[in-house]
């Protein structure tokens, strides 16, 4: 099949990739196990996002992960949701953790874990850079709240970065003319990103915090009648958690997870990637501080949970502002009052456009949630109130797949859920109502059916008319809307170095949808093996194929036919690393892309990133070279970042992508990256579109970070 889909100018980079892995293979040498590595959290994060896309808010996985690492979980006090949200445990062990302790009593030594049942090498290996061991009623701080804050080391912290493409955009060179003559839009700000982040906090206690930035094309402008007041984004929350019965207190921005996301998401949601199993699975997060740069799909107000025995009330407060495209009465002859035509959600303010739908429109959220749990916490449910009003009425355009679309002042919601663990398995779902009617449905469970198999299920089905803003249950579409699904996710390790990984989704939209004038469906499936050598060296190869179907293109009857889309990828994966020394990434990705019986269009990624440390500094280096037929054929490739920076860009077109990322300790409390990226195009005379298109071939950022700590 391969010699089929491959062209003969990817054959070569193929044999070329292969030498690659050999090579690395035979040059290895062996190096001192660490009975307690470091963590690697942007591998962690590619092997849960095996195919990348623009759409993950990776920097709230990032930072949940990072926290963790940062915090770890005491084992003798985390709970399952706690144990669940690492994505590392199956079902089997964490049951097997829970009766250990319970049986054995509390944990003396982190080596413990050795002795319980099905805690494999690899397992544990994975497991250390999340958790520590502290034996019961020793260590506890009994200091109060504001010395607890005012005395934190670990985690306190205040992040400064600038950065910039060197090449001018469009967007800032002098206005032209129109047709009409009218002059056309240009950014109204400087070129540069900044970013300012301050945070003390401390793992189930507390979190103080702001953000401000100011994106690129931006103005640092005080100006009340466009809502901005310096740097464009500012956001702010204070956060406390586990005082007595109040179980957390927010004040400011924060985001609220309960049941499995159908009404209430807190970002930290994976979906469908290379960990098939544990990932469809939602957990009662509750509430948590809201941190990112996204600047939408947030809370803005107070929230509070407190506990009751054995039932915890959580209630809810948010009043923010939305970007939005709004008419006047003077806009069309067919309305007497302004009226929201859309919302804008890219947080961009750079035009007279974007600066004039910033914050125009109020969005007041009143909600709360019930969770009672059983003694020994196997059985959860609870139950969902929300309420959500805009301060004007939402009237979309009247296109046909709109036609049941959320229009309107106000929206409510009725939703429950319920999880219950029994024996290796896990059950769980939610149901919603929305107040036209439309209902939204979730249920499945997640199983270890043997030691080395674990299995999952999920069915979803949401009406075309359910509307739910703040949820993002798993599903294909972004939204949880006009979509029937059923997920089947299985791992199985035969041998103790092999594992192998897959799922299958079915899926269909009851429906019209955007570029599908018709009801359809499709599939996604996901095959994927792995090879582990030893610590230092592990390979693996991906198959993941996706059928959607859409309009037939380029069709001259009165009738839209669908036809089948087929998009096909392929992965082969290396990476080799010598703890704290040296590591290697070499990856080759491909793709194909037909819609109907069109030709067969093509495109590769060959990737080889190269890190190493030397004294106070760690150096990361890719050289990657792309070959893309069309769009359709883009290559999503993660790449490292300044801490808390994300870089997922699409590879398309024909042409290199390189990348330098050096960091600097200057000291315990002090540290400085510096990143050079560039794109460099072949035939091409422009780079990008619009008011971000570049005059050349290349493409190149700087960006530069420092991190003081406190």
């Amino acid at each position: 099949m391969f010699s089929y889909f491959l062209s003969k100018r990817q054959n070569k980079v193929l044999a070329l990739f292969i030498v690659l892995l050999v090579v690395s293979l035979f040059s290895t040498v062996r190096a001192q196990d660490y009975p307690r590595p470091a963590i690697d959290i942007d591998n962690f994060i590619q092997e849960l996002f095996s195919v990348q896309s623009e759409d993950i808010n990776y920097e709230d996985v990032y930072e949940t992960l990072f926290q963790f690492y940062r915090s770890p979980l005491n084992l003798n006090t985390a709970n399952r949701e706690d144990l669940e949200s690492l994505f590392v445990l199956s079902e089997l062990q964490i049951n097997s953790l829970l009766k250990h302790i319970n049986t054995n009593g509390k944990l003396l030594s982190i080596y413990e874990i050795q002795a319980i049942p099905h805690f494999d090498a690899t397992t544990i290996y994975r497991l250390l850079p999340f958790v520590f061991v502290r034996p019961a009623g020793l260590y506890i701080d009994a200091r109060p709240l504001w010395q607890r804050i005012l005395r934190e080391r670990e985690s306190n912290y205040l992040i400064l970065r600038y950065d910039r493409v060197l090449q001018k955009k469009k967007g800032f060179t002098p206005a032209d003319t129109n047709s009409k003559g009218e002059p056309n839009s240009r950014y109204e700000g400087s070129p540069g990103r900044m970013y300012a982040r301050y945070r003390v906090s401390h793992r189930k206690d507390f979190s103080l915090g702001f953000t401000v930035e100011k994106d690129d094309g931006e103005q640092l402008t005080w100006d009340t009648r466009t809502r901005r007041y310096g740097a464009d984004f500012l956001s702010f929350h204070a956060f406390v958690e586990n005082q007595g019965r109040l179980k957390a207190l927010a004040l400011g921005d924060y985001q609220l997870q309960f049941g499995q996301s159908l009404l209430l998401a807190g970002g930290f949601n994976v979906g469908k990637g290379a960990e098939t199993v544990q990932t469809i699975r939602r957990s009662n997060l509750g509430i948590r501080p809201y941190t990112s740069t996204l600047e939408s799909g947030f809370f803005r107000g107070v929230a509070a949970t407190y506990q009751f025995n054995r039932i915890e009330v959580t209630g809810f407060y948010s009043y923010n502002l939305m970007d939005a495209n709004v008419l006047n009465s003077g806009d069309t002859l067919s309305q007497t009052e302004a009226f929201i035509q859309s919302f804008q959600t890219s947080g961009f303010h750079r035009t007279a456009t974007e600066i004039n739908a910033k914050g125009n429109i109020g969005e007041r959220i009143v909600g709360s949630n019930v969770l009672y749990r059983s003694k020994d916490r196997n059985f959860q449910a609870g139950a969902i109130v929300l309420h959500t009003r805009y301060s004007k009425e939402l009237k979309r355009e009247d296109r046909i797949y709109n036609r049941f679309e959320f229009n309107g002042q106000e929206n409510y919601n009725l939703g429950a859920h319920l999880s219950y663990n029994w024996q290796n398995f896990t059950f769980f779902g939610e149901g919603a109502q929305s107040k036209s009617g439309g209902k939204g449905a979730v249920a499945g469970f997640v199983s270890s059916l043997a030691p080395h198999i674990e299995l999952a299920m999920l069915y979803r089905n949401f009406d075309k008319n359910f509307h739910s803003f703040y949820g993002s249950a798993l599903g294909e579409s972004s939204r949880n809307i006009n979509e029937e699904g059923i997920y089947w996710g299985i791992k199985i390790r035969p041998f103790k170095k092999i594992q192998l990984a897959a799922y299958y989704d079915r899926f269909r939209f009851p429906w019209l949808r955007f570029q599908a004038d018709a009801p359809s469906s499709g599939h996604e499936f996901l095959a994927r093996a792995s090879y582990k050598f030893s610590r230092q060296v592990q390979l693996f190869g991906q198959y993941r194929e996706e059928v959607k179907q859409k309009n037939q293109p380029n069709n001259s009857s009165n009738i839209d036919f669908l036809i089948n889309t087929t998009r096909r990828n392929y992965i082969i994966n290396l990476n080799y690393r010598i703890p704290r020394i040296l590591t290697l990434h070499s990856r080759l990705q491909m793709s194909s892309y037909q819609e109907g019986d069109m030709p067969i269009t093509q495109g590769y990624a060959l990737v080889q990133d190269v890190g190493f440390k030397v004294g106070k500094f760690t150096i990361d280096i890719r050289f990657s070279l792309f070959d893309t037929e069309d769009f359709n054929n883009r290559q999503y490739v993660f790449e490292k970042d300044v801490l808390w920076a994300f870089s997922i860009p699409a590879y398309s077109g024909v042409g290199f992508r390189n990348y330098a990322l050096v960091r600097y300790r200057l000291s315990r409390k002090i540290n400085i990256w510096l990143r050079y990226a560039q794109f460099s195009y072949r035939n091409q005379n422009t780079v990008g579109s619009g008011l971000e298109e570049v005059q050349g071939s290349i493409r190149s950022e700087i960006k530069a970070q420092v991190r003081i700590k406190f």
